[in-house]
């Protein structure tokens, strides 16, 4: 995954972090758990303010329709 795959990375933190309420995490916290994902391979200093908050707002989404189920 690339920085540029914010939905794939959305899912991927969904899954790991299930019990995260992606709204309240900040952006410190989000870069340092992509980075740890399995399968992330990007430059660490390709990320920015606008990248992070389309990988959060995926994750909202994702989680939103997980509640959904």
């Amino acid at each position: 995954m690339k920085w540029t795959d914010s939905r794939e990375i959305a899912i991927a933190l969904a899954d790991k972090y299930p019990d995260i309420d992606p709204q309240r995490v900040n952006f410190v916290d989000l870069r340092q758990w992509v980075l740890e994902l399995d399968g992330f391979a990007d430059d660490p200093t390709h990320s920015g303010e606008k990248i992070l908050e389309a990988i959060q707002a995926h994750w909202i989404d994702e989680a939103d329709f997980d509640d959904e189920d």
